[in-house]
């Protein structure tokens, strides 16, 4: 059988990078063009062709979306582009419109058509009507549960990908008009100014009746299914789909990480135990700024289990450095500052293919080596004892205490 894919979102190269080192075996990304996430730092087509090279070397995939729901006047460009993307060597392209998958299958042959979620397919005669259009593989929608997804997978001849971690659309598989309506910003074609997330006061007639302390949010729950992966292995899903293209590289490392032990250990033991997953659950939480729930997995649409209610998403300080080098002969790491941390913290490193490793920050010097007792500068590059080797691209977190 072949193995699941595990799909992860970037926002720029950098991202890109971190999510195939840290375990993804696809990246999806938004070129300059046709992409839902305009306000991404988004692709060149040189940037495009350095991704495909990174991966391509580590044998990983890479996806560009062209997924925006297509006007007459969104056309222009469209087949130089595709044929651009098929040259450089991109895996796949991620679309919401026939229209895009006929002229793609002509002036882009080679380029696999994943069809997105914006489609909103929910069962295996739609899955079979885009097969027979061409598509190589259908994004399921959203609002699935975990039975209906099995029996769209074990009924389709194509490949599906499900999603199973990151943000939920208060609209149907993200076809919203929210933010058109309130910033003429259009959803749909790479605007979104995410009004569900924003806070409203209520009223009854002319008179507010809103809790000042609990304003109204529209906004869904975060996804998180990290209970359903084992039976979406075992059903036959071809791809599990991580959202954020907007996220940090701390985000992205954290869930890809996360996920990509927990399939392993599925094909390794053959399904994961209570205690396990509940340890991943305590992983997946240290990403995370916003609840989550299983969404529409376990069949359950109460919308109290759905919304997101009180006041908005915070931003969390733990994650507080990046390595960037490492000398084992003095057991010291550069890392560039991301958070504030002290002398006498202690801290837990984390990176590819390595366990979480907790220390107690001793001894820190700047790049003059003078010694510090607090970094609090942000880019700011330090040197700290690490009594343990550690790999590039590891990242230091704060530890929190029970």
């Amino acid at each position: 059988m072949k193995k699941i894919e595990l799909l992860a979102p970037a926002k720029d190269l950098a991202k890109a990078k971190i999510a195939i080192l840290y375990g993804a075996d696809a990246v999806y990304i938004g070129g300059k063009y046709f992409s839902l996430r305009s306000r991404a730092s988004n692709f060149t087509l040189e940037d495009i062709a350095e991704t495909v090279a990174f991966a391509h070397e580590r044998k990983r995939r890479v996806y560009v979306t062209c997924n925006i729901v297509f006007h007459d006047d969104d056309f222009f460009g469209l087949k130089e582009y595709l044929a651009a993307l098929e040259e450089i060597g991109v895996d796949a392209i991620i679309i919401s419109s026939l229209a895009v998958l006929k002229i793609a299958k002509e002036v882009a042959p080679r380029l696999e058509c994943h069809m997105s979620t914006q489609l909103s397919i929910c069962n295996s005669a739609a899955v079979s009507v885009l097969k027979n259009a061409g598509a190589d593989r259908v994004v399921l929608a959203r609002e699935m549960s975990i039975d209906e997804i099995k029996e769209c997978t074990l009924n389709s001849t194509v490949e599906t990908e499900a999603f199973i971690h990151g943000g939920m659309c208060s609209n149907y598989s993200g076809r919203c008009t929210l933010s058109n309506r309130m910033t003429l910003r259009d959803a749909n074609r790479g605007g979104c100014a995410h009004s569900c997330r924003w806070k409203y006061f209520i009223y009854e007639g002319k008179e507010m009746v809103s809790d000042l302390n609990v304003l109204l949010s529209l906004s869904s729950k975060d996804l998180r299914a990290s209970s359903y992966i084992e039976e979406m292995i075992k059903c036959g899903v071809a791809s599990l789909k991580i959202e954020g293209r907007m996220k940090s590289e701390y985000y992205i490392a954290q869930v890809v990480k996360t996920y990509r032990e927990m399939i392993d250990e599925v094909y390794e033991k053959g399904s994961i135990t209570p205690e396990r997953l509940a340890y991943y659950d305590s992983e997946l939480t240290k990403a995370e700024n916003r609840p989550s729930d299983d969404g529409f997995l376990s069949g359950d649409c109460d919308n109290t289990k759905h919304l997101y209610g009180i006041n908005g998403e915070g931003v969390t300080h733990d994650y507080v450095a990046y390595v960037k080098n490492y000398d084992e002969n003095r057991s010291l790491a550069l890392i560039e500052v991301k958070n504030k941390f002290m002398v006498g913290d202690e801290l837990e490193v984390f990176g590819p293919q390595m366990p979480n490793t907790v220390f107690k920050n001793t001894l820190m010097f700047d790049t003059e080596w003078k010694k510090t007792d607090s970094a609090n500068k942000p880019t700011e590059l330090l040197y700290i004892r690490l009594p343990f080797a550690v790999k590039n691209a590891c990242m230091i977190r704060k530890v929190h205490k029970d």
